[in-house]
C-alpha cells in the first residue's frame, strides 16, 4: 500500500510516500512537518529511505527519520550529505511488496531518480513530471530543459501505457490514465 504522509500538510514540503509491505520504505522525507509521528501512526518499522532527489523540500526531514528508525538513506549520489548508499541507473530495488527499477532522470536536479514497477503498475516520478502536463522546474541550479525533456522521453519509452498510478513529488497522485499525463508533460516541456 502507498500512502502520502504529506497530504493536507500546509508547510512547504514535498509529498512523502510510505510504501508498506514486505519491505516498508519511505520515498522522500519531506520537510517542515513532523513526518516521524505520521510514520509511527501507521507502522512500527521502516527499512530504508529512498530519495528521488536531494532538494531541501524532499530531504528536510531526512535526519529525524533515519535517526528515529535507525535506517539508511538511498539515493543516486552517495557523496551528498545524508545519502548513505548509491542507487545506480537501472538498479532494481524493493519498495513494499514490489521490485522497482531506478531510472536516472536528470534535468530538474543532477541526482534525480524515478522508480518504476511494471508488475505493480506504479511510477514514482519525483519532480520530473506532474499531473496535467506539468513538469519539473529547470530554472534552479542543476536544472536544464533539454536534459529534462530527454529524461521524460526515457521514462515514456520505459513505462507501460497501462500504467495504473503515478506518484509525484508535489500535487495529487494520478490514477486515471497516468501515461497520458506523462505524454502531455513531454509535449509541454518542448514548448518555450
Amino acid at each position: 500500500m502507498i500512502s502520502n504522509l504529506a497530504q493536507g500538510v500546509q508547510a512547504f514540503t514535498s509529498n512523502v510516500f510510505l510504501v508498506t509491505g514486505d519491505r516498508p520504505v519511505l520515498v522522500d522525507t519531506g520537510a517542515n512537518f513532523d513526518v516521524v509521528d505520521a510514520i509511527r501512526s501507521r507502522v512500527d518499522e521502516l527499512e530504508a529511505v529512498v530519495l528521488t532527489h536531494t532538494h531541501r523540500d524532499h530531504v528536510g526531514n531526512l535526519g529525524p527519520v533515519t535517526n528515529d528508525f535507525g535506517i539508511d538513506a538511498w539515493g543516486y549520489d552517495a557523496s551528498i550529505d545524508g545519502v548513505d548508499h548509491a542507487i545506480a541507473d537501472e538498479e532494481r530495488i524493493q519498495l513494499g511488496d514490489h521490485e522497482y527499477v531506478a531510472l536516472y532522470t536528470p534535468g530538474h536536479k543532477n541526482d534525480h531518480l524515478c522508480f518504476y514497477s511494471e508488475t505493480a503498475g506504479v511510477l514514482f516520478a519525483g519532480d520530473l513530471v506532474f499531473q496535467n502536463g506539468s513538469f519539473g522546474r529547470t530554472d534552479l541550479e542543476e536544472g536544464d530543459r533539454g536534459t529534462l525533456i530527454e529524461s521524460i522521453d526515457r521514462v515514456l519509452e520505459r513505462i507501460s501505457p497501462d500504467l495504473e498510478e503515478m506518484h509525484t513529488g508535489h500535487g495529487p497522485s494520478v490514477s486515471t490514465n497516468p501515461y497520458e499525463h506523462v505524454e502531455l508533460s513531454a509535449q509541454m516541456a518542448r514548448q518555450r
